[in-house]
């Protein structure tokens, strides 16, 4: 699986072949057809890999986090991460594979889900008692922050310049500071 993971990180969907996985894994590339059944199985458990571990990563980050711009930080802390890592570029080439691979896109989908609903609830959370709560659903706002992330990391990957992405977060933690004082001088 660390093999189909480098692979796909460093080649992209169409260069993570039974080959490469198997030679980056030391392996013959028949093990890989005989405990997944196909590159395509195996490209979608090495997505599953990476998503628990950033889930835990995320879900430890927002647990520290005590307001909105907390949660912005962290955020922009663990977006850092996934560029430095290639943890997203996982996820965006088998997104990018399942426009052209039939059956790969419900499957991509599906595991996009979690993700959608993980923001939502922490969104929830973060503004819990704020104005902003009734002018922004967190099911819609976390779609559009799933979809942004991705979106960033797509063009901080081509552009190979993070720094307008991070400028985002920032002016974002901006506005989230101004709603965490709303939310405050509502609770007092």
């Amino acid at each position: 699986m660390e093999g189909a993971v480098a692979a796909l990180r460093e080649r992209g969907f169409a260069g993570a072949s039974a080959r490469e996985i198997a030679q980056r894994a030391g392996c013959n590339q028949a093990l890989i057809f005989y405990h997944f059944g196909s590159v395509a199985k195996l490209h979608l458990a090495a997505l599953d890999a990476v998503s628990r571990a950033r889930h835990e990563r995320y879900q430890a980050m927002v647990e520290e986090s005590e307001n909105l711009a907390d949660l912005v930080r962290a955020a922009r802390a663990v977006f850092d991460e996934d560029l430095d890592h290639g943890h997203v570029t996982v996820l965006v080439e088998m997104i990018a594979a399942a426009q052209f691979t039939p059956g790969l896109g419900p499957e991509v989908a599906a595991r996009i889900r979690p993700w959608r609903a993980f923001a939502a609830d922490s969104i929830r959370d973060a503004l819990a008692g704020s104005p902003a709560a009734r002018l922004l659903p967190p099911e819609e706002l976390a779609h559009a922050v799933v979809a942004l992330y991705l979106g960033l990391e797509m063009l901080a990957n081509l552009e190979g310049e993070r720094e307008p992405a991070l400028s985002l977060f920032d002016r974002a933690g901006k506005v989230a500071s101004v709603l965490d004082i709303f939310r405050r001088k509502k609770k007092t």
